[in-house]
């Protein structure tokens, strides 16, 4: 017989670069208990045979990292089912945890999502969900659906809806006799017995129980199968305290009504009312919950069913998920556009507001990229696919705002803390009042009227609601005014910045350097200098060579041919002009073949310069043509951006590979105060760690998402100006759809409205709880009134939430 048992696992190792680097992992893995390593080097895979009961795959896993070799991870996101609270959450986080090869677990109660890091080969996702339904709740993997899935699965969603409020109308029908009696009986002039009241045989006791036993048995069931999962698990939610405590309501009535107890008091109005307004909180809940991703909901409703595509010359209507990258679509006055593209015919307006959060519609014309689920306002648009299905940049925003909608903040963490234990501390406290009311007062009847108040006020939803709907609310607030926030950790830091670094080219400024000035020299005309230096331009990709090329085509110049072309690294460049020697560059190098210049336009370039202008000579045979100023413009929005941040506290520091002059006018312009010059991209991120060292309280970076990646990287939060580059979406912890710096005061104020409401809710959480309980352990509070409090308290949680969307994006 082998040594080793049938146990096989297979996965894939990164960062190995010869055979050797296999001997090594093989080694490494060979030394644990059991363990028979074989290592595929072309494969990058490794399996093992091993006995679980003497190592587990999660130490290999170890073993090999420890080794310098990794083992790559894959993300998976789950729509749970059957979570009630936010303990069921905990318990399926800590199921998580348990199971080898899964990283990190992270559950959402608000959102009812899982999202699961897990080593592939150690365990699949079959495995994972197979754990989560053995501990009674559902999952299945989120993923792309058609428009017709979605429409089947909202179809189950409201016939689910339906008959969720049928069975509270029939918990209703029959609880509300047992309610009516319940006021009848309450005599309010014994005021030392309010909590309980006195009790009078309004209904006979065989009617009270034929009312209460459906509710408590059939109508009840959930809470009954919730609460068994949940201890099976290992853990404890609401359903335990509401099964506990109504069951003592309803068997010690039904103990009573059996024996013909006449002298003692039934409560079976109790059990049963509480039911019926725990359903009717839940009701209540889930509508206010779904109405914190409304957000997400809306941008997935502006997704067009149809497209018309071109086929074989004609466009056909087809099912917009059928198009492919390079198929050609024609949107029409009024319609969405189908998916991302480039535009080669027509020319129209195409209102982007629910991309960038912009209210004035954008000129499309051929060249222009258009966006999936935009919507063209007038005249007819032709364009080509280059973004379909999940690769649009909708599809982006809703993945990457689904995935902060189902990140946790680092307060939540603490809060999970308390849930854990929340409902065996409350169980404990029962069994407390229970004998100590027993002891004090000697009847058992109030004993246990008690210790069913104090079970059945306790809510922990409260404290699972308080800070995910927040985030929910303002992850998706942020969405619909272009700001994408990656992460819940990264709302809740982005209020505590205190200095911000901002790139000039692109973020300042508008990233696209124009000719602003022409200065012929005495006896020249200014169209001559210009058609001199397009020429010299015509043959390099340089910004500033794109700049005059566009100034000599808006202005219709007639561009001469160039010979012996010839770039001078930092000087400029050269070639001959109409058989002329000519020149165009740094005035200085221009000067050594135009000595000669006429001092006015010397006087006038030297003034522009000290603008921050990018100055540069043309001359041709020893001839001085003229000066041409090149800048790029200053955004119109950057000064009041930077106005709104100083008012916030934000120190504004600007960042540029430009000259000292450039980055001072620049820097004058925009209101910011403290500037560096001629910083390198590659010396930009060693700059904000500097600023780290040096200044109290987080730095954040805001720049393009291109040449600044090292940067933002860097930085505590970082904002990407603009999301037209993947390189934006992937590197930043804030996008910016719209080209707008005040886009980041914006996200900072989001951030501060998110979190002080995520503070109120804790409050009101804590609070509740904190009153509730005692109030219910001394008999201040009949059980049916602690039912009510606890139904509300999640709702006036979520409530408040909800009323984050008073807040405005620009102020």
């Amino acid at each position: 017989m082998s040594p080793y048992p049938a146990a096989t696992v297979s996965f894939p190792v990164r960062g190995m670069t010869c055979a050797a680097c296999a001997g090594i992992i093989e080694t490494v893995l060979n030394r644990l208990p059991s363990v028979r390593a074989r290592v595929n080097f072309v494969a990058e895979r490794v399996q093992v045979e091993f006995d679980g009961a003497q190592v587990n795959p999660q130490a290999m896993v170890e073993a090999v990292g420890k080794a310098g070799f990794s083992v790559p991870s894959e993300t998976v996101t789950l729509k749970v089912s059957g979570m009630t609270c936010a303990a069921c959450a905990s318990g399926i986080e800590r199921l998580l945890a348990r199971t080898p090869g899964v990283l990190h677990g992270n559950v959402n109660f608000a959102s009812a999502k899982a999202r699961v890091e897990y080593t592939p080969g150690v365990v699949d996702i079959a495995d994972i969900v197979s754990r989560i339904g053995k501990a009674g709740f559902g999952a299945e993997e989120v993923r792309e659906i058609s428009a017709a899935e979605a429409e089947a699965r909202e179809a189950r969603e409201r016939v689910k809806w339906r008959k969720e409020v049928a069975l509270f109308a029939v918990s209703s029908i029959l609880t509300l006799p047992l309610l009516a009696q319940m006021f009848a009986m309450f005599d309010v002039s014994t005021l030392d017995q309010i909590g309980q009241g006195h009790h009078s045989e309004v209904l006979p006791r065989w009617l009270q129980f034929a009312l209460a036993t459906p509710v408590q048995f059939w109508i009840a069931s959930r809470f009954y199968k919730a609460a068994w999962n949940s201890v099976r698990s290992g853990s404890a939610n609401m359903d335990v305290l509401v099964v506990l405590g109504t069951s003592m309501a309803y068997f010690s009535s039904a103990f009573v009504t059996a024996f013909g107890l006449s002298d003692q008091h039934v409560y079976f109005e109790a059990s049963a009312s509480i039911i019926t307004l725990v359903l009717l909180g839940r009701l209540l809940e889930t509508r206010a919950k779904n109405r914190t991703t409304s957000a997400i909901r809306a941008l997935l409703d502006l997704k067009p069913k149809t497209a018309r595509v071109e086929r074989d010359g004609v466009f056909v209507e087809v099912d917009a998920g059928t198009l492919v990258v390079g198929d050609v679509f024609q949107v029409a006055a009024g319609e969405s556009v189908p998916v991302d593209g480039e535009v080669i015919g027509g020319r129209s307006s195409v209102d982007e507001a629910m991309l960038s959060g912009e209210s004035l519609p954008v000129l499309k014309a051929p060249g222009s990229r258009i966006f999936a689920a935009t919507i063209n306002q007038n005249g007819m648009l032709r364009a080509r696919a280059i973004g379909v299905g999940a690769d649009t940049m909708l599809a982006r925003i809703i993945r990457m705002v689904d995935e902060a909608q189902g990140s946790k903040a680092p307060i939540q963490r603490h809060v999970d803390k308390i849930a854990a234990v929340f409902v065996p501390a409350v169980v404990a406290i029962a069994l407390l009042t229970f004998g100590l009311t027993l002891a004090f007062d000697g009847a058992v009847q109030t004993a246990l009227v008690h210790a069913i108040a104090v079970l059945v006020i306790a809510c922990p939803c409260a404290l699972g609601l308080a800070t995910p709907t927040a985030i929910m609310v303002g992850t998706g607030l942020g969405a619909r005014a272009g700001i994408l926030i990656r992460n819940a950790e990264v709302l809740e830091r982005a209020r505590c910045l205190k200095t911000l670094v901002v790139d000039k080219t692109g973020t300042l400024t508008e990233g696209k350097p124009e000719v602003t000035d022409i200065v012929p020299a005495a006896g020249e005309t200014g169209e001559r200098l210009l058609a001199v230096a397009a020429a010299l331009e015509a043959g390099s990709d340089h910004p500033l060579a794109r700049a005059i090329l566009k100034k000599a085509e808006e202005s219709s110049i007639a561009v001469p041919a160039v010979e012996a072309f010839e770039t001078i690294p930092g000087e400029g460049v050269s070639g001959r002009v109409e058989g002329a020697s000519a020149r165009l560059g740094a005035p200085a190098w221009v000067a050594e073949i135009a000595p000669a210049g006429e001092a006015s336009a010397r006087n006038a370039a030297e003034a522009l310069q000290a603008e921050g202008k990018t100055v540069v000579g043309v001359a041709i045979e020893n001839r001085l043509l003229g000066y041409l100023a090149i800048a790029d413009r200053i955004r119109e929005s950057s000064p009041e951006a930077v106005h709104r941040l100083r008012a916030m506290g934000i120190e504004v520091v600007m960042m540029t590979g430009d000259n000292r002059h450039t980055a001072d006018a620049i820097a004058k312009q925009a209101g910011v105060q403290r500037f560096f010059g001629e910083v390198l991209p590659h010396n930009k991120a060693e700059e904000v760690r500097r600023l780290q060292a040096a200044t109290p309280g987080q730095v954040g970076m805001a720049g393009d998402g291109i040449n600044d990646a090292p940067a933002l990287a860097a930085a505590d939060v970082s904002f990407a100006i603009g999301a037209g580059s993947d390189v934006a979406i992937d590197v930043a912890d804030v996008v910016l759809v719209r080209n707008d710096l005040r886009g980041v005061p914006a996200a900072i104020s989001l951030s501060t409205a998110t979190v002080r409401k995520i503070r109120q809710n804790l409050f009101f959480a804590f609070i509740y709880n904190a009153l509730g309980i005692p109030l219910a352990a001394v008999g201040l509070l009949n059980p049916v009134v602690a039912g009510a409090a606890m139904a509300l308290s999640s709702i006036s949680v979520v409530s408040n939430s909800l009323l984050l969307n008073r807040w405005k994006p620009w102020r």
